[in-house]
């Protein structure tokens, strides 16, 4: 007896979404994929005029290395131009830009989830308003107090300028996932002796753990990726990865630092992917929580 949908499902049917899967999954993975390939070769192969089978069997990487492949862009990229720099200073601003937002956010947002007041749906109103607001205007509203106290081109005036860019999200995306948690459960915890943040801390948080993991993700990813505010804020000594790959490739001109920025960028996509993989299962507890209300 057929009970599944699968089984019930047509063969011609079934072949078509699948083929349908590979080719997306093909054409997802191939531009990094291109770009791990690549980042193996010399410029001359990878952006080779004469031929696009030069990037694949790499006869000027050869000639020049004696073999199809060669690290010269890694070692160019990590060792020559320092970016082991920019990616210490990526994990100083990441880091600290997760933890205040979630700090605040996590605060912030169980408060006006508990809140009866009016004022709360307007707060966060205008905290969706901030957040959609382009980067770029934040910025420049900071530049001229930045540069009166001497703040600018430090890794201080970059975190302070994201957390600002990202609060709001934070805060609102971390209010839905406290409403869907029953406010029985803080009752509870005050009937049996504890304070307000005692049930906070020992009762609520363990609930929605993966909506915090959810949320801490999207604040790596605004504070990793980010190239607007740390291009414009820091200076060369405390570029973070982003704004450095740039730089290589406004130097097209010396050859190989193009072969720099394919390098640096495989290194720092292949990060993302790992921390995906290993949140994936909280990810998706996480946004399902959020969309079911409780």
């Amino acid at each position: 007896m057929i009970s599944s949908r699968q089984e019930r499902r047509p063969l011609p049917l079934a072949l078509l979404l699948t083929g349908f899967l590979v080719l997306w999954l093909i054409l997802a993975i191939f531009p990094f994929a291109w770009t791990l390939w690549g980042s193996f070769k010399v410029e001359g192969d990878f952006f080779s005029k004469a031929s696009w089978q030069n990037a694949l069997f790499g006869p000027l990487t050869l000639a020049d290395h004696g073999s199809a492949f060669t690290g010269a862009g890694y070692y160019g990229a990590w060792v020559q131009e320092e970016f082991w720099r920019s990616s210490l200073n990526t994990g100083l601003v990441v880091v600290s830009v997760v933890v205040i937002s979630l700090t605040f956010g996590t605060l912030g947002g169980y408060a006006l989830s508990r809140s009866t007041y009016r004022y709360t749906f307007w707060l966060l109103i205008l905290a969706l308003v901030f957040r959609a607001m382009p980067p770029i205007t934040l910025v420049s509203g900071y530049l001229l107090p930045f540069y009166q106290w001497n703040l600018w081109g430090h890794l201080g005036t970059a975190i302070i300028v994201l957390v600002a860019i990202n609060q709001p999200f934070t805060l609102w995306m971390l209010t839905a996932f406290f409403k869907n948690i029953p406010k029985d459960l803080d009752e509870s915890a005050r009937v049996d002796g504890c304070t307000q943040f005692q049930a906070f801390r020992h009762v609520i948080i363990p609930v929605m753990w993966p909506g915090v993991i959810t949320t801490g993700l999207f604040s790596f990813l605004l504070a990793y990726n980010d190239f607007v505010v740390t291009a414009m804020l820091l200076s060369k000594e405390n570029q973070t990865m982003i704004p450095k790959i740039a730089s290589f490739l406004g130097t097209t001109q010396t050859e190989g630092n193009v072969m720099f920025a394919v390098a640096a960028v495989v290194s720092v996509t292949a990060p993302l992917f790992l921390l995906v993989m290993f949140f994936q299962r909280q990810i998706v507890s996480g946004l399902t929580a959020g969309a079911v209300k409780g």
